[in-house]
């Protein structure tokens, strides 16, 4: 199945990229901000819960600025569900090609993941300019695990975004419940606090959430915290057993996506 999977995408790269570029296109097309989107909307996120837990409720975020401390891990969470956002509503967009024309219709939802990580690129960049002007403390060998926390994030993006974008095919609420579902897992991940304030006999099931160890491990990385390999791990097993199911699921259904108009 990884093999197959993995060939067709191959196969059709090139379809892949141009589908991505078009909605990239489209997204800042007729957009007087363009770009700055991908920083605006994390940024005043950040900015609502720095005030919030430096001037009302304090967060002990063990002497890391918190605007710091939010947007290293505010970031990475508005990709995730961003993209995730997209991939749901990818299929059902885009009803005129899935009943017209043949191509592995999961082409259009790894797109739409896809297209997330040029504002991931954008909101990034900010990250690094605020990383220097607190002069923070960056664990640079760690930096070589960027590429492995980001690959676990999207894993498992796209394993719930394959799964939700084939059940809204067919029920429309499903968005509904996505973004419900989103909303609730932002606040069951250490993103506004530390997962410190987690009682410790329940952080074994806490990080069960994957979102948790990843966040965490971004944290570790940019700030200089603890890593919590063990954490990681789960992650990891849970992205992948995520994105396989995502994928063998998906493909139950496909074939019936042209049936629906």
């Amino acid at each position: 199945m990884p093999t197959l999977v993995f060939r067709t995408l191959y196969d059709y790269r090139d379809l892949l990229f141009a589908w991505t570029g078009r909605i990239v296109r489209a997204r800042y097309q007729q957009s007087i901000l363009g770009g700055l989107w991908a920083i605006i909307q994390p940024a005043a996120t950040v900015a609502i819960f720095t005030v919030l837990f430096t001037r009302f409720l304090r967060v002990d975020t063990g002497g890391i600025p918190y605007i710091l401390f939010a947007y290293a891990a505010m970031v990475p969470w508005t990709l995730f569900s961003a993209s995730i956002t997209d991939m749901v509503e990818s299929l059902v967009t885009n009803m005129n090609l899935v009943t017209k024309i043949y191509f592995p219709r999961d082409i259009l939802v790894i797109a739409a993941l896809l297209a997330r990580l040029v504002d991931f690129a954008i909101a990034f960049s900010i990250l690094i300019v605020l990383l220097v002007l607190y002069q923070a403390a960056v664990n640079l060998p760690g930096l070589l695990l960027l590429p492995v926390l980001l690959a676990v994030q999207l894993a498992l993006a796209l394993g719930v975004g394959l799964i939700a974008a084939a059940v809204n095919v067919f029920y429309r609420d499903v968005k509904h419940l996505v973004a419900l579902g989103l909303q609730i897992w932002l606040y069951a991940t250490p993103i506004i606090y530390p997962a410190t304030l987690v009682p410790e006999h329940l952080r074994g099931v806490y990080f069960l959430n994957p979102m948790a160890g990843v966040i965490q491990g971004y944290r570790a990385v940019l700030l200089s915290g603890d890593l919590h390999a063990p954490y990681l791990v789960v992650s990891a097993v849970v992205a992948a057993l995520m994105l396989g199911f995502g994928f063998w699921f998906f493909k139950r259904m496909e074939h019936q996506f042209a049936d629906v108009v």
